[in-house]
């Protein structure tokens, strides 16, 4: 799993382009206009190969949820709530929309083709567009692992992120320890760039993190992604 850092769920008041005020010609006296803030962003649904669909929250995510808060590590790297309470479920839920409706970026569920079973999670988060630079997160429920589910889902947001919105530069964030993930990431294009120490809070302590970067300028890349109809 690549940590979902810059996550907004973990990081108050990072997730999006801090709205500003402006002199706009108003009347002295009279509070200026605030400026436009991010444009809120639609969620698309995606292919991720012949196994897995990228699709927005939904209500009915809950039981993937649940299964995530018995996770030891998921709960540690984002809001999933542990212990599970349906109530704190609903919550995670609405604030996945909250994020694509301030323009933070683009949490999508991963769900499996064959039976519609939601098994993980994939964001693109937008903070730092404005200079360039866009992050990816995720994380897969232990039924899911192993089986070729991170792959595909990252390389279709990263395929999608680089081609069709066109973000120069995308990182990823991963620990130190989590082999696995450095491997898929690797696969995909992405290049070990250094060790950030102490870069994130996971659970109690500050943990090291291992930054990996694409460029949209590294060249083409196998798995574009399909919009789904």
């Amino acid at each position: 799993m690549a940590a979902p850092e810059p996550d907004p769920e973990r990081a108050p008041g990072t997730g999006s382009t801090p709205r500003t005020t402006a002199d706009t010609g108003n009347t002295p006296g009279s509070a200026p206009d605030p400026a436009p803030g991010p444009e809120p962003l639609t969620v698309p649904s995606m292919s991720a190969g012949p196994d897995f669909v990228l699709r927005p929250w939904e209500m009915s995510d809950l039981p993937l949820i649940r299964e995530a808060s018995l996770d030891p590590y998921i709960p540690l790297i984002t809001t999933i709530p542990a212990p599970y309470s349906e109530a704190a479920a609903e919550a995670f839920v609405r604030r996945q929309w909250e994020r694509a409706a301030t323009g933070a970026g683009y949490p999508f569920a991963i769900v499996r083709s064959r039976d519609r079973r939601p098994v993980g999670a994939i964001g693109l988060w937008l903070r730092e567009l404005p200079e360039g630079r866009a992050s990816l997160g995720y994380w897969l429920t232990d039924l899911a692992r192993g089986q070729g589910v991170a792959r595909a889902a990252l390389r279709t947001v990263t395929g999608w992120a680089l081609r069709d919105l066109g973000v120069p530069r995308l990182q990823l964030y991963i620990e130190p320890w989590n082999t696995a993930s450095a491997r898929i990431a690797e696969d995909i294009g992405f290049r070990r760039e250094g060790l950030l120490r102490g870069w994130q809070q996971v659970g109690d302590e500050r943990r090291d993190m291992a930054v990996y970067a694409l460029l949209n300028s590294d060249g083409p890349m196998d798995g574009r992604a399909v919009t789904a109809h």
